[in-house]
């Protein structure tokens, strides 16, 4: 009884005690114990202080104070922190190179590299072949290794030649370059004779399912010969896999296996190779994924084109003539296309079933169905308006005439949409009613950004049925001509680290405003380190050139150059003097081109230009050596007193309407590499290049559209600014030149509202 009590009263207060309890503990566990020795010859840690301070005693040791050596009684110890590393003085801030590509930055590389063996003989004929049918179906790089070559080379080929044309050499050396060159950019690696054809599709596929960090050597497996081990090669002429990370194993054994591994067939060498020092043999399926081949026979019969082997076949062997390489690859296209068509028609049949099921039923299955719905403007003013033709004129016309006739594109355009018209009206009526001889009456398109050119269709058809009946019919057709998929096209490498020479021709009377140039060239260019040289090319008229000793017109020029040169001791500016009666701008570059090597990165600029690091890094970005050539349009600042009258113009404008625009009639700046303009060159007819008067009447634009064969990139650009100048035009120009010209002076006045407002200002001046 007395037990139960005592238990009931201790009860309520048994959580605050053990709370208590718990709290004394953890607080004592907590606490640091310190044995303190009073041993003088204790171990302590020292730390080392300046000058007065000998040393510190361990923070857990108290002290009131010490006695030294001498008898003094050192001060209590001051706890101090010593920095173990003094901070790095501030410097000026360094350029920090960004790259623009996500890729780069990331390490990511592409994915397929494509090696094509092929010979002297074959090069303009197979190699030609297998160019035509792979190369643009890839995403990767493709590349023909030869012996040897003719000096002429197949347009848009990369060939790569050994001077060996025995095979084994020639294998060793592809691999080596490849293992120079390309091993840090691509995951996978094709090897395949010019005598293959590859299917270009099955290869994406079989490369997008395997992984980048297997060491694999697949293909078709053959034995060695002899037969004494198990192991297998790859033939070659069916062609072969191979992954970056069994050739980075099989690098540092390459040159052992040029000199250890005898044998007169390359693929039997590189497969003893890897074999020998990867340990990895040739497979031809892996973890599901086949490597189909199908072997090619003499005048073999068509209907074994039907076999399961030769219509799932990746790789055909051998192919003996270009034009049996160009059959098949239609054939496999044919195939491809006829399946993306299916996959194309059973989707548009899911989506229409699960749309039955939806909210709104049916209507939530746009037509056409898997095409992106119309645009839906939200005002009046974001209505798109539809164009009116007939078969022969359109009514809504590019000059802004009202009717004109229907040629060209065009024409091919509404040709084309007829015909489909007609066929898919026949593909549904048939073979109830047949419809023939189709006449547009009325025609409406408009185009529309988010889905594609839209039609409207009016047509008189002659419909007979069956039973020979004819009778004339109309018909209103809606058609959709969808904007294809957006896709990355695949563009050469370059980078941002490249050195732009900048040419600037003078003529005396400009040299005034290359004072200018430089002081901008100082600010914005050379005091933050920009890799770039800056060539000026002064071109002195006879007289000018007998007087230069004595009065040398650019005098003030090399003057100003000679001291930023000495401002900056790491900048060297070069200059080269050109005497001539007639300064155009091809046989300048004609001089200039002779003086640098093939790679160089060329910037023509003129002495209105304002340069800053952003535009020399799209110059480096838009000028692709063998592909593009860059031509920006500037901003070109207005006349001050039209754009700020009674006002003082500010130091950095802004890109409105009212300051300037972006001139589309001039041409003088551009980014190209020597190489595409030495090819350009060449290219020109025979007489041209020594025909100073027609040299004279083109343009550097002029030569890269007509005869460098690349695309020309001719693009706003923001960056690129040049202050107004009152300029005379040449008129030594050609026509067309001296009407740009003109024209681009008298827009570079001012906006059309500015100048209406200068000429009413004045007539109501005249007056009163």
């Amino acid at each position: 009884m007395r037990i139960s009590m005592l238990m009931s009263l201790i009860r309520p207060t048994a959580p605050i005690i053990l709370g208590i309890s718990l709290g004394f503990t953890l607080s004592l566990l907590s606490g640091t114990w310190v044995d303190e020795s009073c041993d003088s010859d204790s171990d302590e840690m020292l730390i080392a202080q300046p000058e007065s301070l000998k040393g510190a005693r361990k923070p857990s040791s108290i002290s009131s104070g010490t006695t030294s050596n001498n008898g003094n009684i050192e001060k209590d110890f001051e706890a101090k922190i010593v920095p173990f590393n003094k901070p790095a003085q501030q410097g000026p801030p360094k350029n920090v190179f960004r790259a623009k590509y996500a890729s780069t930055e990331l390490g990511i590389r592409e994915r397929l590299f494509v090696s094509v063996f092929t010979s002297k003989t074959t090069l303009n004929t197979l190699a030609v072949a297998i160019n035509r049918t792979l190369n643009h179906h890839l995403h990767g790089r493709l590349n023909f290794f030869t012996g040897t070559r003719n000096r002429k080379l197949p347009h848009g080929m990369i060939v790569v030649s050994h001077g060996d044309e025995r095979p084994v050499p020639n294998m060793f050396h592809s691999v080596q370059y490849l293992l120079e060159h390309h091993i840090a950019e691509y995951d996978w690696f094709y090897f395949v004779q010019d005598d293959t054809y590859t299917q270009p599709d099955r290869l994406k596929i079989l490369v997008s399912h395997l992984s980048m960090d297997l060491k694999l050597y697949m293909g078709h497996p053959g034995e060695f010969i002899g037969g004494k081990t198990q192991a297998r090669y790859c033939h070659s002429g069916p062609g072969f896999l191979l992954s970056r990370a069994l050739l980075m194993k099989l690098q540092p054994f390459l040159e052992q296996c040029r000199t250890d591994i005898i044998s007169v067939r390359p693929d039997e060498w590189l497969g003893r190779c890897i074999i020998d020092y990867a340990g990895i043999s040739c497979v031809k399926e892996y973890e599901g994924l086949n490597y189909n081949y199908f072997a090619m026979e003499n005048n073999m019969d068509h209907n074994r084109m039907g076999d399961y082997g030769f219509q799932n076949a990746l790789t055909i062997h051998p192919v003996t003539r270009a034009e049996l390489m160009y059959r098949l690859h239609k054939h496999f296209m044919e195939i491809e296309l006829q399946r993306t068509y299916e996959e194309i028609e059973k989707l548009q049949s899911e989506i229409k079933n699960v749309s039955e099921v939806a909210v709104d039923g049916n209507k939530s299955a746009l037509w056409p169905i898997g095409i992106t719905p119309p645009f839906e403007p939200k005002s009046r003013f974001e209505v798109l308006c539809w164009d009116y033709f007939t078969e022969k004129h359109l009514f809504s016309c590019v000059d802004g005439a009202p009717k004109c006739q229907l040629n060209g594109a065009d024409r091919d355009d509404v040709a084309d949409v007829i015909k489909v018209a007609v066929a898919e009206l026949n593909k549904k009526y048939t073979p109830v009613v047949q419809l023939s001889v189709p006449q547009l009456v009325n025609g409406y398109r408009r185009f529309d950004h988010t889905r594609g050119m839209e039609y409207t269709l009016d047509l008189q058809f002659q419909a007979t049925t069956e039973s020979g009946h004819q009778k004339s019919i109309a018909r209103r057709v809606h058609l959709v001509r969808p904007l294809s998929q957006v896709e990355i096209i695949p563009m050469p490498y370059v980078t941002e680290a490249t050195r732009v020479h900048i040419l600037l021709p003078l003529a005396s009377y400009e040299s005034h405003v290359a004072l200018h140039f430089l002081d901008h060239c100082s600010s914005n260019l050379l005091e933050t380190g920009e890799n770039a040289v800056l060539n000026f090319l002064f071109t002195y008229e006879p007289a000018e050139a007998q007087k230069v000793s004595k009065n040398d017109v650019f005098a003030e020029v090399k003057a100003k150059v000679t001291a930023l040169e000495r401002r900056y001791p790491s900048v060297k500016v070069s200059w080269i003097s050109i005497k001539t009666e007639s300064p155009g701008v091809l046989q300048i570059l004609d001089i200039v081109s002779r003086k640098h090597p093939v790679d160089t990165l060329f910037l023509l600029v003129t002495p209105d230009t304002v340069l800053n690091s952003e535009f020399l890094n799209r110059c480096r970005m838009n000028a692709i050596s063998g592909r593009q050539a860059f031509f920006p349009i500037h901003f070109q600042d207005f006349d001050p007193r039209v754009a700020y009258p009674e006002q003082t113009p500010p130091g950095s404008p802004d890109l409105v309407r009212e300051v300037g625009h972006f001139d589309h009639y001039t041409f003088e700046e551009a980014c190209f590499y020597n190489s595409d303009y030495m090819t350009s060159r060449t290219r020109m007819p025979g007489d041209l290049p020594e025909n100073e008067e027609l040299l004279e009447s083109l343009d550097l634009y002029d030569v890269f559209v007509q005869y460098s064969g690349l695309h020309v990139f001719r693009a706003v650009e923001p960056a690129l600014h040049q202050a107004y100048r009152n300029r005379t035009c040449d008129q030594r120009l050609n026509e067309v030149a001296f009407h740009r010209c003109l024209q681009s002076t008298l827009e570079g006045q001012g906006s059309r509202s500015q100048l209406a407002m200068l000429l009413f200002e004045q007539e109501q001046g005249n007056s009163t």
